[in-house]
């Protein structure tokens, strides 16, 4: 790997964020400061945790920065939740986001996996 922007997780999970950008875009105006903010702040944290662990020097180091990531991942999936609970999005509206979601969580938990079985 030569740069974080190789791993394909790491591009997904930016694809994730314009996603999100777009989505809260509708939320209502008094969210501007908490619902918008939170969900933003927790799909930007995904792909910025997974490039400042590639930039670590170590696996082990890399290895927390997945795990923050996939804290990051639980945090957006909520919110995505609570905004559907709030009639803020219908399901089918967040739907393609959940699965995305899901796809990031397993492709972060599968690079742990390969960290971790490839120890130095």
């Amino acid at each position: 790997m030569n740069s974080h922007k190789d791993l394909i997780v790491w591009q997904k999970a930016m694809s994730f964020v314009e996603d999100i950008y777009g989505l809260t875009k509708k939320f209502p105006e008094e969210e501007k400061y908490g619902l918008t903010a939170q969900l933003r702040r927790a799909s930007v944290s995904i792909p910025s945790n997974i490039s400042e662990g590639a930039a670590r020097n170590s696996k082990k180091e890399f290895e927390h920065f997945l795990y923050i990531g996939l804290g990051s991942i639980a945090e957006a999936e909520t919110q995505l939740e609570l905004a559907r609970r709030l009639n803020y999005v219908t399901y089918s509206t967040v739907e393609t986001q959940l699965q995305n979601i899901t796809e990031i969580r397993r492709m972060i938990q599968g690079l742990i996996g390969h960290l971790i079985s490839n120890k130095d």
